[in-house]
């Protein structure tokens, strides 16, 4: 299969994934957020400087852009963002399927496919989360979002890196070891690298004195968004790349048959 195929079915279930995302976000994690944004505007109101209606007329008389309606980010904002995201990593996840297929031993299109999901989802995802977890609107100091935003990247792309090397490193050890030791040999590796970098890299707590419980379900709804996302994604495509397979498979029987006759 081309990779222009793999590209477009990566679009397409990315672009179903965003959807699913938008879903899980709106109904889940949406709730989340604005209770921290109430706890927030609570805390100001303590300190002497209330969030209202009055403050937000008085900026916009001195010229400052007005802020974007919270009902607009929760439902536009958010379906437009999560969407493009999906698009964005169903795209970059063909390519790597489209690559993959036929350099994993004896794996079909479709179990490649699953592979590489399962890979960007433990990579990019679940691991960067656990070491630097997703931090509510009234969580942090604004003076360190530059720092908190170079330190979870930073390990992101560390953490992709390590996932490819341990990929190449299962698929060169494969024909000795056998896949199953293949397979133990590139996870240890991984874990390793990341493992070390972790206990290397600062971790960035700034939580102080926010509510426990509120912190913990809007982590718990962010690690459900990302689940969702590459769940979704992984179901279309794999289903779209093992249909193609099974085709080619299909019209290549049919011709095998036709030139025996």
């Amino acid at each position: 299969m081309a990779p222009r195929t793999f590209l477009v079915h990566g679009l397409l279930a990315g672009l179903i994934a965003g959807f699913a995302a938008f879903l899980v976000a709106y109904v889940v994690a949406e709730p989340q957020v604005n209770t921290a944004i109430a706890l927030e505007e609570a805390g100001a109101a303590e300190d002497g400087h209330p969030h209202d209606d009055a403050t937000a007329e008085q900026a916009h008389s001195h010229g400052e852009e007005a802020e974007v309606s919270r009902d607009t980010q929760s439902t536009w904002g958010l379906a437009t963002g999560t969407i493009l995201l999906g698009a964005v990593l169903g795209g970059a996840t063909a390519l790597a399927a489209a690559f993959a297929v036929g350099r994993l031993g004896t794996l079909s299109a479709r179990a490649s496919t699953a592979v590489v999901v399962g890979v960007g989802f433990v990579a990019t995802a679940l691991v960067p989360f656990f070491k630097y977890p997703a931090t509510p609107p009234a969580v942090g100091s604004g003076d360190t979002i530059g720092e908190r935003t170079a330190l979870y990247f930073g390990f992101w792309a560390l953490s992709l890196v390590a996932a490819i090397g341990a990929v190449l490193l299962a698929r060169r050890v494969l024909p000795q070891l056998g896949a199953y030791a293949a397979v133990l040999v590139g996870a240890a590796a991984y874990l390793v690298v990341v493992v070390v970098a972790g206990a290397v890299l600062p971790t960035v707590n700034e939580v102080g004195d926010f509510p426990a419980d509120t912190l913990w379900y809007f982590r718990r709804s962010s690690v459900m968004t990302l689940a969702a996302t590459w769940a979704v994604l992984g179901f279309v495509l794999t289903g779209l790349v093992g249909r193609d397979a099974d085709r080619a498979a299909e019209r290549l029987r049919r011709r095998e048959l036709a030139a025996t006759l």
